[in-house]
């Protein structure tokens, strides 16, 4: 079972682990009471939804929001969410994929925007007005602002110096005070140009485990890969594996389907980083790397208990 007490303890020292996004159903009965959603007793998903973020941060200390990419966050919204957790809890966001996509991909939620170039790709105005004055009110809960880059073809970029050029002077821009983090899905992007823009802003490089990325331990070999004084990793999917496989292999995402080693050896690697240089750390987990994204943040742990 999932030890709230090393949790806590970890998160004391700077290091949160958490998972990415937590309306999961599929963990009654590990993590969540089916009992307490309970409405003329049925389970009530409705429920569910809107009150297991308390049950959740009485175990985890953080968790990584992903509904922040698909719609801007409104100050409401978020000081709904805190007011279901405890001081200290850390939310770190996926920032708006209005600012992260360079040209809508042909997907029925983007309307008629489809197929075409987005006017606010990298608009750090709009990053300010429409995402973080919504976040400004909550500091002590906010955790990494993650902007999260999709797979870049050539008609979005025809060289990675041409996405760091345009990165830098979106960076340049932003508000200081916040931790910020990039994230992307073109392993060739992965030069020392790139970390040294981010280094040079103070903006960590997720560390992420996805379809096309090499894995976590690959990323962390690389030099200057560790960009500030804080680390962000987001373990997602397996390298080779893809987001429709993983979903329809490991839901309701009940238990562990497809042990990752490799990631796991990653997270104790980060853990173990983070408690000897004294680093601030954001590890978060998704269900679709191994099937449970809590028993691997426990099994995690477990091998973090050697360092």
């Amino acid at each position: 079972m999932l030890s709230a007490e090393k949790l806590t303890s970890l998160a004391d020292e700077g290091i949160f682990l958490g998972t990415s996004s937590w309306k999961y159903p599929g963990w009654c009965g590990q993590l969540y009471d089916e009992q307490r959603y309970l409405t003329r007793g049925k389970f009530s998903e409705a429920k569910f939804e809107r009150e297991c973020l308390t049950e959740y941060a009485q175990t985890f200390p953080s968790v990584c929001v992903d509904a922040g990419y698909y719609k801007f966050p409104t100050e409401k919204w978020i000081e709904g969410l805190c007011a279901q957790v405890k001081p200290g809890f850390r939310f770190s966001f996926k920032v708006t994929d209005e600012i992260t996509i360079k040209n809508f991909p042909n997907h029925a939620r983007h309307g008629a925007r489809a197929g075409k170039p987005n006017e606010h790709f990298l608009n750090a105005g709009l990053f300010r007005s429409s995402f973080l004055h919504a976040c400004e009110p909550f500091r002590d809960h906010i955790g990494a602002l993650i902007f999260e880059f999709s797979q870049f073809h050539q008609r979005d970029f025809e060289h990675g110096r041409d996405f760091v050029a345009a990165l830098d002077a979106f960076l340049d821009e932003l508000p200081s005070g916040w931790q910020y983090a990039v994230e992307i899905r073109n392993k060739t992007f992965l030069q020392p140009e790139y970390f040294e823009v981010l280094c040079r802003h103070g903006v960590a490089h997720v560390f992420n485990s996805w379809t096309r990325m090499p894995p976590v331990t690959e990323q962390l070999a690389l030099p200057d890969s560790v960009t500030t004084d804080f680390v962000v990793a987001r373990f997602l999917l397996t390298p080779g594996r893809t987001y429709e496989q993983a979903k329809s292999t490991f839901h309701p995402y009940k238990d562990t389907q497809a042990v990752d080693s490799v990631a796991r050896e990653a997270g104790k690697a980060i853990i173990g980083k983070a408690k000897g240089n004294k680093r601030p750390s954001f590890i978060y987990v998704n269900n679709r790397l191994e099937g449970n994204a809590l028993k691997t943040i426990e099994a995690i742990l477990e091998n973090a208990e050697a360092i």
